[in-house]
């Protein structure tokens, strides 16, 4: 398979000097916008130099966007379309073709013209669905813009239109092909692109055992690609358009090559740049340079987060969103949300310490405060530990 670009392949001398020039001109940019926060207009010599820019975190970036709706006062241009993320958090989509850069992991799984892509992200208010259209459209595939749900549906779709390639979370596909296989439907799917939650290796087996040849982006809202799997499936290689440091948790201190930290991230879109964005997510960088032949820096891939917050079924839960659960059930204990693998998907139980009945309401309430549907569990006062665990991820990464 050919590179999508020339910058996959270039020297570690030419990809620094390049990423130098681009982040002095966001840097720039940034720090002459009104309003701009903590961000000087100096040049930078060198980018180890960027280490010593102050990190951004989420919880500053939400406070900024209630305070200067909606970007904070992050200069965004040419802007196409507005998104919503949990939290609220806000964020731009652009003018500019593949604003997300993941035109770049479509290629990488071997998806192009001929191609139709069936896109099982969501299109409403966050911007994932607006993502994989985009990098359908960079690499000339066609899209069924399926969205979530209605699985029954996305089996005949794919199965009458012919799709040849997923794009969607891990879990998801699965649940297509079982669904067409009670329908006696035969599909033509042999690609999958897949972000959202860790894919683990037990389900990429089932998907090669079927013909489906499937690969992961790392991805968020906030930056677009950060950094993608090549079909070796060794490591993630980080994308050509961010810079990515591995830092102590909590700081903004780099840490030694191979030691597990917090993924802090640069965006070099002028459009909307994001300097040193702390993401919460754990990773590490790999050793060497990836036997398919690109150059850039690789890591290992989600391997947890720096604080409780967890993804399930595509989603984020955080300790704020349990908080605001039990806040609204004052009679009852203690909440803990166990999040479990089973049969190749995510599970999720809230565990409720009570002396009674769970009151008939709850079910909603989590629903409409977690955005999923968990199983409710009554257990014992006082049952649950006093550790201040409020989000517990059972599922093994490794």
């Amino acid at each position: 398979m050919t590179n999508y670009d020339a910058l996959e392949t270039r020297d570690a001398a030419a990809r620094a000097a390049g990423q130098l020039g681009l982040l002095n001109r966001v840097i720039e940019k940034v720090a002459a916008a009104p309003g701009a926060r903590r961000i000087a207009g100096a040049a930078l010599a060198d980018l180890a130099d960027l280490a010593g820019l102050p990190v951004l975190r989420k919880s500053d970036l939400a406070a900024w966007q209630r305070e200067t709706p909606p970007f904070g006062g992050i200069p965004a241009s040419n802007i196409s379309h507005y998104f919503q993320s949990p939290g609220p958090i806000y964020e731009p989509g652009g003018r500019a073709p593949d604003f997300w850069r993941l035109g770049r992991f479509a290629h990488a799984g071997g998806v192009g013209q001929g191609d139709i892509v069936q896109n099982c992200f969501a299109y409403h208010l966050t911007p994932a669905g607006m993502m994989f259209e985009s990098a359908a459209a960079a690499v000339g595939a066609a899209v069924i813009p399926a969205g979530t749900g209605q699985t029954e549906l996305q089996a005949q779709a794919a199965a009458h239109i012919g799709a040849t390639a997923y794009a969607g979370t891990p879990d998801y596909l699965k649940v297509i092909l079982e669904k067409a296989d009670a329908l006696g439907l035969r599909l033509k799917i042999n690609k999958a692109l897949v972000s959202g939650g860790a894919l683990f290796a037990s389900l990429r087996q089932y998907y090669a055992a079927r013909g489906i040849a499937c690969i992961q982006a790392y991805a968020t809202a906030d930056v677009g690609l950060i950094a993608y799997e090549s079909p070796g499936h060794e490591g993630l290689i980080v994308d050509e358009g961010v810079i990515v440091e591995i830092v102590r948790p909590g700081t903004g201190d780099v840490v030694p090559d191979g030691e597990v930290g917090e993924v802090v991230v640069t965006s070099l879109n002028p459009d909307y740049p994001l300097i040193r964005f702390a993401t919460g997510d754990l990773s590490a960088v790999m050793a060497g340079r990836s036997p398919c032949g690109r150059s850039n820096m690789r890591i290992k891939g989600w391997m947890g987060r720096a604080d409780q917050t967890a993804k399930a079924k595509g989603m984020f839960i955080r300790p704020e969103q349990v908080a605001e659960l039990a806040a609204r059930f004052p009679a009852l204990g203690r909440m803990r949300v166990v999040i479990a693998r089973e049969g190749e998907a995510d599970v999720l139980s809230l565990l409720v310490e009570t002396g009674g009945n769970l009151p008939e309401s709850l079910a909603q309430s989590a629903q409409d405060v977690l955005k999923l549907r968990p199983k409710l569990v009554a257990v014992a006062p006082e049952s649950l530990e006093n550790n201040g665990l409020v989000i517990e991820d059972r599922r093994k990464y490794d």
